[in-house]
């Protein structure tokens, strides 16, 4: 891992950016709840997340009657684009323009597509919840911070799955979701986990009860904090979890968040930039799989245990 230098962790400052920030965010709900009509439910919700692609974020295949069609964040180009397996395509421009504009635009594309689309049509996990069509206010883009973050999470994307690589046990695939704008990766040990209260903003209990139905290990990369942050959780969080000690000295535990957090610039201005990452997810892993009593052996495995075979 230590190929990858420090200039490929661009740094972008969560302030520079909060009106671009809060815009995407919306825009992406949107398009992850126009995957979430379509797509049959996969467990915890896989089945709604986008993926980092390498131009942006893609809602991958989605299927519609009997074919299929795909929404794409290009922050190269800077377009929504929706493509059909009928060979159409529309875009729309990512440019300063209100959600309520974004959300007419795309949903229009849909109809000449051919896609009859219903969703609810208002943001989750945040507060206040203006629906899409009312939503004035989030009006922003700075296409070089889109850019920059979409280059963020091409850094996490690659070092999470390295890290997932690790597991063979339940995983979850290396996701974005939209509901807290996060890329995620979640761990399983197998064992069902006590019901879930929720409590998240403007989100029924019922999604929480299902993306927390089994005990689980998560990490991820979130555009909170100075310039973002890592995170590692576990629920049920096993008693000592939040003073076990981990890896980089920078990793702290935030009670507020009841979470582990890594500032993303102490990943970015590391000598191995990749190595201090991966120390901060396997070193909170194994707090929460060592304090959980996870039958690790059965649960990991050498990803390198085939390369002879694959050259």
């Amino acid at each position: 891992m230590g190929e990858h230098r420090q200039g490929a962790w661009p740094r972008l400052r969560v302030a520079d950016w909060t009106g671009t920030r809060d815009t995407l965010h919306m825009w992406t709900q949107i398009v992850g709840k126009i995957r979430m009509a379509h797509a049959p439910l996969v467990n915890h919700w896989w089945q709604v997340t986008l993926y980092v692609s390498p131009r942006g974020l893609t809602t991958s295949a989605i299927p519609y009657a009997a074919g299929a069609f795909d929404m794409e964040f290009d922050f190269v180009s800077d377009v929504l684009r929706l493509r059909s397996s009928s060979g159409e395509e529309r875009q729309v421009a990512l440019e300063p323009k209100p959600v309520a504009d974004f959300y007419a635009e795309t949903m229009d594309h849909l109809v000449g597509l051919g896609i009859e689309t219903t969703i609810q049509a208002r943001p989750n996990e945040v507060e206040p919840s203006i629906p899409f069509a009312d939503d004035h206010q989030h009006a922003s883009y700075d296409a070089e911070a889109a850019h920059l973050f979409w280059r963020q999470l091409l850094q996490a994307n690659r070092v999470l799955g390295e890290f997932r690589s690790h597991f063979v046990g339940k995983v979850s695939p290396v996701h974005f979701f939209w509901g807290a704008m996060d890329l995620a990766c979640t761990r399983f040990s197998g064992r069902e986990a006590p019901r879930h209260p929720g409590g998240a903003p403007n989100c029924g209990d019922w999604v929480m009860v299902e993306g927390y139905s089994r005990e689980l290990s998560s990490c991820g990369f979130w555009p909170g904090l100075d310039e973002g942050a890592f995170y590692a959780y576990a629920y049920p969080e096993p008693e000592g979890f939040a003073d076990r000690p981990v890896m980089p000295d920078a990793a702290f535990y935030s009670r507020e968040n009841g979470q582990f957090l890594l500032p993303y610039e102490a990943v970015a201005t590391a000598d191995d930039p990749d190595r201090t990452l991966f120390a901060f997810l396997q070193s909170t892993y194994e707090a929460a799989a060592d304090l959980g009593d996870w039958d690790r052996g059965s649960l990991e495995e050498d990803p390198n245990r085939w390369a002879p075979y694959r050259v």
